[in-house]
């Protein structure tokens, strides 16, 4: 099973796109040591090198489910700006959402699709009310119902309606493609600044001093 997260900066300054790029390689690290797979299938570069505008990342494995879940919402990295020494800012959020790539092509078979021959009035002269040339063509997956009488002949009638059915499931999922890239595009404008649901910070090479100083108790108690 996979997973699709967006990661956007949104509108957000120049930091965020740089700290967009920070968390995303820490969702990197974070997913192997959880043995999932990730792929980058779509990045935004910054405007400056090695940052990211946005980035759509797979996500594949076992439990990928609980752990995008766990990268939902408003993201932030806390770090001094590394582009603006005197602003004291730290805080640089970064949305992160679950979103569909692509909707779901409907396949069309003739096999799916119940015709059954009936009657039809108005005008159109006796033949047309007396003998049953009409179709109702129903496509049993997707519950879209055609009638056609515009023919004389059934097999014409068939024929037309088979066609009205293709081309309405191909808009079905025109309409269908268009709303999932809408989707991702209200992604970028929902970022929330503050509250974050997941804060990150660079990691020290050096230990805190707290730290130190159990070590060095720890080594006078072994002498």
């Amino acid at each position: 099973m996979s997973v699709h997260l967006l990661l956007s900066a949104g509108r957000g300054p120049q930091e965020c796109t740089w700290a967009l790029a920070r968390l995303l390689c820490r969702l990197e690290a974070d997913a192997t040591r959880r043995n999932l797979e990730t792929h980058r299938a779509q990045t935004v570069p910054g405007d400056r090198p090695g940052t990211y505008q946005s980035v759509l990342i797979q996500i594949s494995g076992a439990g990928v489910e609980a752990f995008a879940a766990s990268w939902t919402g408003t993201l932030c990295w806390q770090a001094p700006s590394p582009y603006r020494a005197g602003t004291g800012r730290k805080n640089w959020y970064v949305i992160a959402q679950p979103c569909q790539v692509d909707a779901p092509r409907t396949t069309f078979a003739e096999a799916d699709v119940d015709i059954v021959a009936c009657r039809t009035g108005g005008p159109g002269g006796q033949h047309r009310n007396k003998a049953s040339t009409a179709v109702r063509a129903t496509h049993r997956p997707s519950g879209i119902v055609v009638v056609v009488d515009t023919e004389r002949q059934l097999s014409l009638n068939r024929r037309i309606a088979m066609r009205l059915l293709r081309q309405r499931l191909e808009h079905g999922d025109e309409t269908a493609g268009r709303a999932v890239t809408t989707a991702r595009r209200r992604i970028h404008d929902e970022l929330v600044r503050g509250n974050p649901t997941r804060i990150e910070r660079p990691e020290t090479s050096k230990q805190e001093p707290a730290s130190q100083e159990r070590t060095r108790r720890r080594r006078r108690q072994s002498t």
